[in-house]
């Protein structure tokens, strides 16, 4: 058994982009992992751990060899008739490729054939030696830095003065060590060594030497006063954060934000959590935009109390830990204070002026150079939400999403969203109620942006959810209609997201609406939509229907059986799914969805148009008499438990008819010579085809 022992790199580098630190550092250790491995240094014991700090990024592999194994490698050379003479003597061309393999002639006798006939090939084998640790972690350290996820390249010169390098951010040491040795390797211009540097203020010394790999995370944390591990500390910070505002007392707790947290903590090395307040008045400021300051300019956590309103008292990750914290606490209070100020300013400023005096401010602002500007945007709307409020409740429900969706836009023309553009609808809906409007317009204003995201809440009230539906059946139909659909993993008007909201509100909110009918409402907006415009932007929105359903657990099978028909009203479409799903459990499923099948292709492919009519008269066959008097009662009972919404009961109905279809298929030609009885079959089939298919598609289960 060859020697392991485990390995630390670490690239010690300047600020590294926060927002990017743990991909990054996950990236750098799993690529350097699976190149160790690719070369046969890793065993099965070995595992490998990412550390990742604003400066530095580390690996930890447990359990490599020293050296890889030797490797037995067959190389396949050529035809024996092209490498041989007729005599069995090597040809030149043979020769030529045992030279480029570093083989002299003598290589020649050990070389062996495979294969019979023409077939027969001349392979020579060798024994290639496993490459050392060095080797093989100079290969795995270029391959991970090459292929690091930076979100943007740096060009900086070495001391020498002449040469460039292109990285993340400038690096000035690297470290590699195989338990306590030095594995000599290079990096973006530095050799390998045992020491780094620890904290910029706090670290016991200026350097620090790491003895030994698996002394990495102690040694930082001690000499260098600096938390290595990215996940550590972040859980850090999570105690802390609690901790403090436990001391704070009333309930108070930090702002629940994942990405905040994640940003703060690729911003420090050893995080200390203080805690600050600022004055009580500018909490008449909306909280929304206090929070977004201090988040977003800040990096500061704001405190809310029990119920979930904003306190005037947050909490700073401090980089460092002084004895007297004070000095920290004002700075940071100090320099929040003109931030708030802001805030106030702009709020006071907008609420001048009210929503409505900034409707016709929207025609100077440019939506899209094919589609006009905001204000013909929010005409559009108008229109489409008038159309669903009508079909939706009625003249009232009209009225109101009317009016909403005028005043929709109106807070883009204001200070506050110039400033925080991610307050589009939360402020429309403060100056909303500053002007008197009633609640159900100023909460359609703020909702119709919804959902934003998946798993996001829907509008709140009737009046959210038509200039919700409005607006993104608008955005849909005017992108399509001039041909900017998403390609690939490119989306960058995020259209999939809007398909996804129409789809859910339809959905979760049981409308009496069909996406169809919708859409040609929508794409009839734009005069220069080209006639496929609505059918390709329907079938968009089943597509996405159908992945929401397959993210829930629903088969590909059952989901093109339901969507196949095109249901008008989603909110039936969970029904259907399971009695799909009942429907397949029966032994009769797989016998009729195969036959229905054979139906839809025997129609498909009949000479003229098939009219689903039955002349009994013409009706010659038991078989078929005996499928007709079936199809009749047994439709008789599957539409009225249909009509009632039992679609489960329905389909299990309909399995009775497996034994008269069989029967029909067996002893009945329906491609008869006479036209007229040719012609009455297809038109039975015709008949027994609607009726099996109202719930789903059946045919779309056969196998």
């Amino acid at each position: 058994m060859k020697k392991t022992d485990n390995l630390l790199v670490e690239l010690l580098v300047e600020e590294l982009p926060p927002k990017a630190l743990n991909s990054l550092g996950q990236a750098f250790a799993d690529t350097l992992f699976e190149q160790l491995r690719t070369q046969g240094l890793a065993t099965p014991e070995s595992s490998p751990t990412a550390y990742a700090s604003p400066r530095r990024l580390a690996a930890h592999v447990t359990a490599l060899l020293a050296q890889a194994p030797d490797q037995a490698v067959s190389h396949k050379l050529m035809p024996v008739s092209v490498g041989l003479d007729a005599n069995g003597n090597p040809t030149p061309a043979l020769h030529k490729k045992l030279q480029a393999l570093g083989c002299d002639a003598s290589a020649v006798g050990q070389l062996r054939r495979a294969g019979e006939g023409k077939a027969q090939a001349l392979f020579l084998d060798t024994q290639v030696r496993g490459a050392t640790l060095a080797e093989g972690l100079q290969k795995a350290l270029s391959e991970a830095l090459a292929r690091l996820p930076i979100p943007k390249v740096m060009t900086y010169q070495l001391a020498d003065g002449w040469t460039d390098v292109k990285f993340v951010r400038p690096a000035h040491a690297l470290v590699a060590l195989y338990g306590s040795e030095v594995v000599p390797v290079r990096a973006l211009g530095l050799a390998a060594g045992d020491t780094t540097q620890g904290h910029r203020f706090e670290a016991a010394s200026r350097t620090v030497r790491i003895r030994h790999a698996d002394a990495y995370a102690e040694v930082l944390a001690g000499e260098g006063a600096v938390i290595a591990s990215f996940a550590a500390r972040r859980a850090d910070i999570v105690r802390q954060l609690a901790e403090a505002a436990a001391v704070v007392g009333g309930g108070a707790r930090p702002i629940d934000d994942p990405a905040l947290l994640d940003e703060v903590t690729a911003l420090v090395e050893r995080p200390n959590v203080l805690a600050c307040s600022f004055e009580p008045d500018f909490l008449q400021v909306p909280q929304e935009c206090l929070i977004l300051t201090m988040k977003a300019n800040q990096k500061y956590f704001p405190l809310l109390d029990a119920a979930g309103r904003l306190t005037n008292r947050f909490l700073v990750v401090s980089n460092i830990r002084p004895e007297d914290p004070s000095a920290v606490v004002e700075g940071n209070e100090r320099v929040v204070r003109p931030r708030l100020a802001d805030a106030k300013f702009f709020f006071e400023q907008d609420r001048k002026k009210p929503l409505s005096a900034r409707v016709d401010g929207l025609a100077r602002v440019v939506y899209h150079n094919k589609l006009g500007t905001q204000g013909e945007r929010s005409q559009r709307v108008r229109q489409l939400a008038q159309v669903i409020g009508a079909q939706l409740g009625d003249d009232h429900l009209a009225r109101q999403a009317d009016l909403a969706a005028s005043l929709s836009k109106a807070d883009l023309l204001t200070d506050m969203v110039g400033e925080f553009p991610e307050l589009q609808g939360t402020m429309g809906r403060y100056y909303a109620l500053a002007d008197g409007l009633d609640a159900e317009i100023a909460d359609a204003i703020e909702d119709h942006y919804r959902p934003r995201f998946a798993g996001d809440q829907l509008p709140r009230g009737r009046t959210g959810l038509v200039v919700a539906l409005a607006d993104k059946l608008e955005t849909l139909a005017g992108l399509f209609a001039i041909g900017q659909l998403p390609s690939g993993d490119k989306d960058p008007f995020a259209l999939r997201r809007h398909a996804l909201g129409v789809v859910r509100m339809l959905m979760e909110r049981d409308l009496p609406l069909s996406p169809s009918e919708l859409v040609v409402e929508a794409v009839g907006l734009f005069p220069q939509a080209p006639p496929e415009t609505a059918s390709l932007l329907s079938d968009f929105i089943y597509e996405r229907l159908a992945g929401l359903l397959r993210e829930q657990g629903y088969s590909a099978q059952e989901t093109e059986a339901v969507l196949a028909l095109k249901p008008g009203r989603l909110g039936e479409v969970a029904r259907r799914l399971a009695a799909v799903r009942a429907f397949a459990a029966l032994p009769e499923a797989p016998t009729l969805a195969a036959a229905n099948k054979r139906i839809a292709n025997i129609l498909r492919k009949a000479e003229e148009p098939v009219q689903p009519q039955v002349d009994e008269a013409l009706l010659c066959e038991p078989a078929e008499r005996e499928l007709h008097a079936q199809t009749l009662r047994i439709a008789r009972q599957a539409n009225a438990q249909f009509d009632a919404g039992d679609y489960t009961a329905s389909l299990q109905t309909l399995a009775a008819l497996r034994q008269p279809v069989d029967a029909f298929f067996d002893g009945v030609m329906v491609n008869a010579q006479d036209a007229a009885l040719r012609r009455n079959r297809l038109g039975l089939l015709s008949v027994l085809h609607g009726a099996m298919n109202r719930v789903a598609d059946l045919s779309r289960l056969a196998t």
